[in-house]
């Protein structure tokens, strides 16, 4: 028994494709009894892993919500060797909003895990996910991007574990199937957000294997983010024998990169200015280089704060907004992965 009070019109051991919600209790003004509906598809046919396919993690994260919605309408049960279960706006308040968190209770998925059966709602999505849907995966891929306030190199994501040689080797070379231009590399402790963790880092407690992305960003959709995403996830069903007969083209490289510190990222040091950004997404810049200029509208004759980087390396992702507060991130940068 998981305690979960999330129940589902779906049943994940029957063969077929079946469509349906999570029910997740919600009792407000306006509805009593009533439940947020949280879309699910489940695709099974016969024998074969599970995988989990999820996206909405993010509310305004775009790319993998098209992406999966364009997939659960192309694939049929006979192209199906196993179960894939979609999750394609998994938090679906955040996902109907457009926001990064949800507007009931301002949670943000990807800092909920493992969730709790009887917390807010998204506290409750991400115990569902946590010990409903990935007991029974073999696989589980995230599709995340920049959203709103960030651009990203379209980037897919893997964990290295310390100590875990083979899941590890199994980790970089499914970066080099899916073949986004940038294989980031992560260390299992940057999944881990001060005690509440993301969907990733529950999967790789639960022994599933897991991958996500960071699919471009900015609040929008690109014909060339979607291209690699669509392209990466179906290369990667297909490497891992769950859809064995989809043809898709070989990977492009990827540079393979990791981020080792806080000193990769660049932050506002003032609030209330103006960004103008003086490098662009992948410019490779030297430690003191000049990243960004704040300019302070309500003292516009004052001179600008110059931020600076504090290490070499190349940019992997930019703000969007122009307006800036003390401690947002303005870039991250990436340097070469070594193993």
């Amino acid at each position: 028994m998981t305690g979960t009070r999330i129940t589902t019109t779906v049943d994940f051991e029957k063969n077929g494709l079946q469509t349906g919600f999570l029910r997740l209790p919600h009792s407000v003004h306006e509805s009593a009894y009533g439940w947020i509906p949280i879309p699910v598809v489940c695709i099974k046919n016969g024998k074969g892993p599970t995988v989990l396919l999820n996206s909405g993690n993010h509310g305004d994260e775009y790319e993998g919500q098209v992406t999966l919605m364009k997939l659960i309408r192309e694939l049929k049960p006979a192209q199906i060797r196993g179960r894939i279960i979609f999750l394609p706006a998994a938090n679906f308040p955040a996902a109907s909003a457009g926001r990064r968190t949800s507007p009931i209770d301002g949670g943000n998925l990807n800092r909920s895990f493992p969730g709790e059966a009887n917390g807010t709602p998204t506290r409750m999505i991400a115990h569902y996910i946590d010990t409903v849907i990935l007991p029974l995966c073999d696989y589980a891929f995230d599709l995340h991007s920049g959203g709103s306030s960030l651009m990203y190199i379209p980037s897919a994501l893997g964990t290295i574990i310390k100590g875990e040689t083979k899941r590890n080797a199994k980790t970089l070379e499914l970066l080099k199937v899916f073949g986004a231009p940038i294989g980031y590399v992560a260390t299992q402790s940057s999944q881990s957000m001060g005690g509440e963790l993301t969907l990733s880092a529950s999967a790789a407690r639960r022994g599933v294997f897991t991958l996500a992305t960071e699919m471009g960003g900015s609040g929008t959709v690109t014909p060339a983010a979607l291209k690699i995403a669509g392209s990466g996830v179906r290369r990667i069903l297909k490497h891992i024998g769950v859809v064995p007969g989809l043809k898709v083209a070989p990977p492009p490289p990827t540079r393979l990169m990791e981020i080792a510190g806080p000193d990769y990222f660049v932050y506002t040091p003032e609030g209330g200015g103006v960004f103008e950004p003086l490098v662009e997404l992948g410019d490779t810049i030297k430690k003191g280089q000049p990243a960004a200029a704040i300019h302070f509208s309500h003292t516009p004759w004052r001179k600008p704060e110059v931020v600076r980087f504090e290490r070499d390396g190349v940019v992997l992702c930019k703000r969007i907004p122009g307006r800036t507060e003390r401690g947002d991130c303005l870039f991250h940068l990436g340097t070469e992965f070594k193993a």
